[in-house]
């Protein structure tokens, strides 16, 4: 019998620990990026910011814990750490006899698919520190649970102690503090020692308390808070145009489950005797099986998101290869974010006019029940690294407003303010920085380029975006569409800069106007005199030539094998007769989707967000 105790701990331990590593290997991209939208400084001044509104402690450690993920396996290891703790403290709060500790799990998986099902909502969420909140938040309710039932039950303590605990806790945990309040009162009718009247008496207490507290709270401390939202401080929201109700799912079940494990607490402990091994075996087996895969299930699994999270990390590291070698396997439709990704890895690489129909274009609409903009996701790296620093500084202040200050939004806010020039400003968001964990480091490394431009413009990072941005500054809209504002911007540049001029040709094509695109390749042949041309910009000029003669074809050094493409695509055509759009994009992809040809003529009309 004494090796079957075992089995119950060792199980939950094994989990935990499968948990960290599935979390690091599979979701290491994720949870960078989670650090990277997360923001925790080591002030007073922070400390108090958070601590303004109900639910400001779980915020504040939220945010602490949440920064960990910048190792992703160190983070995972916390979470799993806190998960191990709400086991055993629930395992002792609820007296769960230890045959049957694997039930502890369920509470788990619910925290761990309240964090991986998020997908596109990791760039909309709300809440400061939501990956930690409701872990940290759930463990702190029961063990309050846990302090109430060991109150000796004499002299009315422990209904004192719901007062107290109700005072204390509200302003410090929120929800969560009214949900110790709610588990109180329905644990009171599971305790021996405890008459009917002082269980009658506790639970109107602790119900009073739940209505009341945050009331008084809200008339004079939280007065600067939303009515509506204060019984739910600390709950995060999914509300974006409307709300979007199944992923509040987790939490419903989350509290659900604690209500219910305060209904099925046992004065005294069960008898943990194990009658019959095999039939006990096969139930933890059907919950281990159950849990796990209601977890997988619910578990955001889009190879596109992932792709992206991944092309965002190596372009953080400045690894243009490691961007392009995301775009290898091509195993779905790309989103336009991936698109706009990888073409701005070939345009660092020097390799953009030659390689960027060889990977597959498409628009494949982001996998969200809601609206998603290229603003939230990578917009804001995208127009930084195109030059366009005002509209990347405009969106991070923007979404610091909407959706809380984030890591990421003041690197970008001070890599925009130096190659702006402006010092000062960088100054300031850099002195954020170096009260962050992990990144104060690169604040360091970059202050050292305040007031030194010469250094900007031979460092390898700030060099190309400087080449970028000899434009005409103006005041404009983008209208929150990324790609379409940044091409249509380039096609009116007029510049002499080789790096720029060709992002203007590259507009061109974008726009498939024969009339815009030739006095843009005209210029890029007087600034590459004497060098070989692009596939792709040989491709755009033969094939231009030949519907409409506007240029001399014989004065472009045009390539054999472009022109016996371009005979090859036109003859595949013909011999395809009648056949419909879709059935053309698709037969004739494998031999010319790689080629400008297929592009101008079959590549059309692409959703754009």
């Amino acid at each position: 019998m004494k090796h079957l105790k075992l089995i119950p701990p060792i199980v939950v331990a094994a989990v935990l620990v499968a948990t960290a590593v599935i979390l690091t290997v599979f979701e290491g991209e994720y949870l960078w990026k989670v650090q990277e939208l997360n923001l925790f400084l080591d002030t007073k001044t922070f400390f108090w910011q958070q601590m303004v509104v109900p639910g400001g402690m779980l915020t504040w450690l939220g945010t602490f814990f949440t920064q960990l993920f910048y190792i992703p396996w160190l983070g995972a290891l916390a979470m799993c750490a806190w998960w191990a703790l709400l086991v055993w403290v629930a395992a002792r709060t609820f007296r769960i006899p230890w045959k049957w500790l694997t039930v502890l799990l369920i509470p788990v998986a619910l925290l761990l698919i309240a964090n991986v099902f998020l997908g596109y909502w990791v760039y909309y969420i709300k809440l400061r520190g939501y990956f930690f909140v409701a872990t940290i938040g759930m463990t702190a309710a029961v063990a309050l649970v846990w302090l109430y039932r060991l109150i000796p039950a004499k002299y009315g303590l422990r209904t004192v102690f719901i007062i107290l605990a109700s005072a204390c806790a509200y302003p410090l945990m929120g929800v969560y503090g009214l949900l110790a309040t709610v588990l109180m009162a329905v644990i009171a009718w599971r305790l021996k020692d405890y008459t009917l009247t002082w269980r009658i008496i506790d639970t109107i207490m602790a119900l009073a308390c739940v209505v009341i507290v945050p009331l008084l709270y809200y008339r004079w401390v939280y007065y600067q808070t939303n009515q509506d939202d204060i019984y739910m401080a600390a709950w995060p929201s999914f509300f974006l145009g409307e709300e979007y109700s199944s992923f509040y799912i987790p939490f419903y079940l989350l509290f659900a489950w604690a209500v219910v494990a305060a209904a099925c607490y046992a004065p005294r402990n069960r008898c943990a005797e194990v009658r019959r091994p095999v039939l006990w075996g096969v139930l933890q087996c059907l919950l281990l099986v159950v849990v796990g895969y209601s977890t997988y299930s619910f578990w955001y699994k889009d190879s596109n998101f992932h792709k992206e999270l991944r092309m965002q990390r190596a372009m953080e590291n400045c690894d243009w290869e490691g961007v392009l070698a995301e775009e290898k396997a091509e195993d779905d439709e790309p989103t336009r974010a991936i698109v706009m990704l990888r073409n701005l890895a070939l345009s660092r690489l020097g390799r953009q006019g030659d390689e960027m129909y060889h990977y597959r274009v498409g628009s494949k609409k982001p996998v969200a029940p809601f609206p998603v903009k290229m603003t939230q996701i990578a917009g804001k790296s995208i127009y930084y690294n195109y030059g366009q620093v005002n509209f990347c500084y405009r969106w991070c202040l923007e979404d610091g407003v909407e959706y809380g200050w984030r890591t990421e939004y003041l690197k970008y806010l001070a890599k925009c303010a130096l190659v702006n020039g402006e010092d000062q400003v960088a100054r300031k968001y850099l002195d954020l920085l170096r009260h962050t964990l992990f990144h104060r480091g690169w604040a360091e490394q970059q202050e050292s380029f305040a007031g030194h431009p010469d250094m900007l413009r031979k460092d390898k990072n700030y060099s190309p975006v400087l080449h970028m941005m000899g434009f005409q500054d103006q005041m404009t809209s983008d209208r929150a569409i990324v790609e379409q504002y940044l091409y249509q911007e380039f096609v009116r540049i007029e510049t002499d800069d080789p790096v720029l001029q060709e992002q203007t040709l590259i507009g061109a094509l974008w726009s498939k106007d024969i009339m815009t695109f030739w006095p843009r390749f005209i210029k890029y042949m007087e600034l590459h005199p004497g060098q070989r041309i692009p596939t792709h910009y040989q491709e755009a000029a033969y094939l231009y030539e030949t519907l409409e003669h506007h240029v001399d074809i014989n004065a472009i050094p045009i390539e054999d094998v472009v022109k016996q493409t371009y005979a090859n695509f036109m003859e595949r055509v013909q011999q395809m007769g009648g056949a419909s759009e879709s059935i053309l994009k698709e037969r004739m992809y494998p031999g010319f989707g790689h080629t400008f040809y297929y592009e101008y003529f079959l590549n059309r009309d692409q959703q754009l967000y």
